[in-house]
Order: C-alpha cells, then structure tokens, then sequence
C-alpha cells in the first residue's frame, strides 16, 4: 500500500484536507477523493484542457499537477463558479449562446473564460480565441464559445 500524504489546501472558498499518494494528480484528488467531478478526464495528457482549474490565479490542466503540490494554495474548480441562488455570468452567457453540448469540454471552457476575464476584463476576440486554445471540443463549432466569453465580458 503506497504512503499517502496530508495536504491542506483552499478549494472554492472552502478550506480542505485530503490524504492522497504522492503520484496522484490534482485531477484525481478532486474526483475520486473529493467527489469534485467538474472537472473532466479527457486526454490525462494535457491536451484536451477538459479537466481545467485556476491554481493560484493560473490556469491550469490538473492531470498535470500533483495534488501534494497543491498544499497552502488555492483551487478553483468549475463548482465554485455559481453562487447557492445564481449562475456565474460566464454560464449564463454559455446557456444564452448554446455554446455547449454533450458537456465534457464545458467546465475547462468555463474555467479558462473565467481565468481569461479574470486577467483581462475586456477581451478581444483574438484574446478569447488565444485563451481558449488549450480547450478541445468535439461536438460545437468554436464561435459560439467565443461569443460567449464575450457577451459574459460584456455583461461583467
């Protein structure tokens, strides 16, 4: 049996601790240990952005961070966009825009909007684009997700 070690850790808002091994991912920790299934297995490589959360103000892919490495840091996930009583205004504009479907790709594509606004309010659509990049989708044309993002940067 592998050794796991205690992580503290900030997560939507909320203080958190978690055992877990040394060799599980972020993305790990938050579905299996935290029952945090936002954020999605796509690639586990890096490349779909499916699984994306904000690290410390940074976006990030979590099948590639550690969860021991997220100890004394921040983690936002897709569940702590809405508030109890309202949607995030990215959601909404993702709703109004129809710019989602079968949902695997959504939560990266919500988090990378947000770390996009976050860091610049009022994006161009080269920005959302150049964002938005390290997000595969399948199933939709890109141009509503940048519509999207950009009436959600309109509405902020």
């Amino acid at each position: 049996m592998a050794r796991k070690t205690h992580v503290q850790t900030q997560i939507n808002g909320d203080s958190v601790e978690f055992l877990c091994e040394a060799r599980q991912s972020l993305l790990e920790v938050l579905r299996d240990e935290l029952q945090l299934t936002g954020a999605k297995e796509g690639c586990n490589n890096g490349n779909c952005g499916a699984c994306s959360v904000i690290l410390d103000g940074r976006l990030v892919n979590s099948c590639l961070v550690l969860g021991v490495e997220t100890g004394g840091k921040v983690v936002e996930t897709v569940e702590g966009l809405a508030a109890p009583d309202r949607l995030h205004p990215i959601q909404d504009a993702f709703l109004e825009n129809a710019a989602l479907q079968c949902g695997i790709c959504t939560p990266g594509f919500l988090m990378s909007a947000k770390a996009l606004l976050d860091n610049n309010p009022n994006p161009t659509e080269p920005e959302v684009r150049y964002w938005l990049a390290g997000n595969l989708c399948r199933c939709t044309g890109y141009d509503k997700i940048v519509r999207a993002v950009l009436d959600a940067a309109a509405a902020m």
